[in-house]
């Protein structure tokens, strides 16, 4: 696995199932990247832009993704189990079976996002934007 950081930015050259945990990624572009399977739990990625990446079987528990661009990802069966999404956007993504439960969603743009057979317990939800959104 090889992959380069500069300024924010990683190149994404054999990014599945990488160990990201408990990283400091805050701000860091990772759109378009494969992090198929990917462990990036309790990381730091406020702020950062993860457009159109496949993050399939990804583990974002605990992550910090507040603020972070998650527009067009695919997070299906990622588990995002006390993950803080605060004002994230997440318009258009794919999170079909994915762990949701406690995640924070205060804020986050879900417009046309596929929740479809999500575990959506205890999340927080509040100013959510759920336009067009499939809901479990």
């Amino acid at each position: 696995m090889f992959f380069f950081r500069k300024k924010n930015h990683i190149q994404k050259d054999k990014l599945i199932g990488v160990n990201l945990s408990k990283r400091y990624l805050k701000k860091i572009d990772l759109s378009k990247a494969n992090l198929e399977g990917a462990d990036l739990s309790k990381s730091n990625l406020k702020g950062s832009k993860l457009v159109g990446a496949n993050l399939r079987g990804a583990n974002l528990s605990y992550a910090k993704l507040e603020k972070s661009d998650l527009s067009g990802a695919n997070l299906s069966g990622a588990n995002l189990r006390d993950a803080n999404l605060s004002g994230a956007d997440l318009s258009g993504a794919i999170l079909v079976g994915a762990n949701l439960k406690k995640v924070n969603l205060k804020g986050a743009n879900l417009s046309e996002a596929d929740l479809s057979e999500t575990n959506l317990s205890s999340a927080h939800l509040f100013g959510a934007d759920l336009t067009e959104a499939i809901l479990p």
